[in-house]
């Protein structure tokens, strides 16, 4: 099912699948050899990321974020993703920044590699980390809901070109504001990093998408 809702997520941020195309549950099911149950499953998470609209009774079809929704989405999680390093920055355990310093080193092999998907999965425990981190269980709650809002549009920007190598340039910043203690440079870090991060995706999809 997680292999379903990645292929639908990406289709529908590269404009493969465009906003107001019907999602019909039994056409998907032969298409990726399922039984309906994970497809409306899929459906579902899908809606929860703004990227599907269910209408009672009517089905659901792809739905985007407007860019200006989606510029308040990306503000909002710059904004979260700061505090939790400027947090992690003052309260986070040597132990558990010495295992932030191992997953940066982590993602680094996986650049020489060049699978954004798996480098993907290793970033997104790397800022989790970051959120737990923080020693504050509301904040990394409130912050990894809207990372999942924005996942499927973070995920679509490591296909730009070098993205994956400025992506770990960035995170080293945070890294070494973390591990030194520097509240500030690990907020300024964090909020630069998301605000790149935006950029690249609006480069995605303006080549996407012409």
């Amino acid at each position: 099912m997680e292999a379903l809702r990645l292929q639908l997520s990406d289709e529908i941020v590269s404009g493969v699948l465009a906003p107001g195309t019907p999602l019909d549950e039994q056409e998907l099911a032969l298409r990726f050899g399922v039984s309906r149950t994970p497809v409306r499953e899929a459906i579902r998470q899908l809606s929860a990321s703004g990227l599907v609209r269910v209408r009672p009774h009517r089905g659901a079809i792809v739905a985007l974020p407007t860019p200006e929704e989606l510029d308040d989405m990306f503000e909002a999680m710059a904004e979260l993703e700061a505090l939790c390093a400027g947090l992690a920055a003052r309260n986070m355990s040597l132990a558990k920044r010495r295992g932030l310093e191992a997953m940066h080193r982590d993602l680094r092999l996986l650049i020489r590699e060049g699978d954004p998907l798996r480098y993907h999965e290793r970033n997104e425990a790397f800022h989790a980390a970051i959120y737990a981190g923080s020693h504050n269980g509301y904040l990394a709650e409130i912050t990894l809901m809207t990372r999942a809002r924005v996942a499927p549009f973070r995920r679509a920007q490591f296909r730009t070109s070098g993205r994956l190598g400025l992506s770990y340039r960035e995170h080293d910043l945070i890294v070494q504001a973390i591990l030194r203690g520097d509240k500030a440079g690990a907020s300024e870090a964090m909020r630069a990093h998301i605000d790149l991060v935006r950029d690249a995706f609006r480069s995605y999809a303006q080549a996407a998408c012409p």
